[in-house]
């Protein structure tokens, strides 16, 4: 008999979206993992991937966390007796010392707090958010500067 293959089948990525822009916008620090509360007709448009972070941020209020300013785009079949409303406010779920850790930050730092990933992890969607600072426009230049300088330096030591 023929060994068969011991190639496991391909799975889709566990990434549902990045927020490209927070990378170049920030400089961001720490990072932590938050769950989101979500409704049945967002967790099928994030299965879909119909989400985007770009304009997202996160607040505190009463000692909570929540998203602000992201875009889940609610499918056709979504059910016809709800009404989707795609920028809702959604709860993070967070424990109550990362959340007090955070209200830290942000009061006395000068910190924001960025979501820079959603994905799935063990069935559930999960959201990295970041400490991060603003950069300025001359921060913002430099860094494009360091990064075209490492790839010119990386071509030409691949040409030796």
């Amino acid at each position: 008999m023929a060994k068969s293959a011991s190639k496991k089948p391909k799975t889709p990525s566990s990434t549902i979206a990045l927020n490209k822009r927070a990378r170049h916008e920030y400089a961001l620090e720490d990072r932590m993992e938050a769950g989101l509360a979500l409704e049945g007709w967002e967790v099928k448009s994030l299965r879909a991937g119909k989400v985007q972070l770009v304009d997202a941020y996160v607040l505190l209020k009463n000692n909570e966390a929540y998203l602000f300013g992201a875009h889940i785009t609610p499918l056709p079949t979504a059910s016809t007796h709800i009404q989707p409303d795609p920028t809702r406010t959604r709860k993070l779920l967070l424990h109550r010392d990362e959340i007090d850790r955070l209200i830290g930050a942000v009061d006395r730092k000068g910190y924001s707090l960025i979501p820079t990933a959603m994905y799935w992890k063990k069935g559930r969607a999960k959201l990295e958010i970041a400490l991060a600072k603003g950069k300025k426009a001359h921060d913002k230049r430099a860094a494009v500067k360091e990064r075209d300088w490492q790839r010119d330096k990386q071509r030409l030591l691949r040409q030796r």
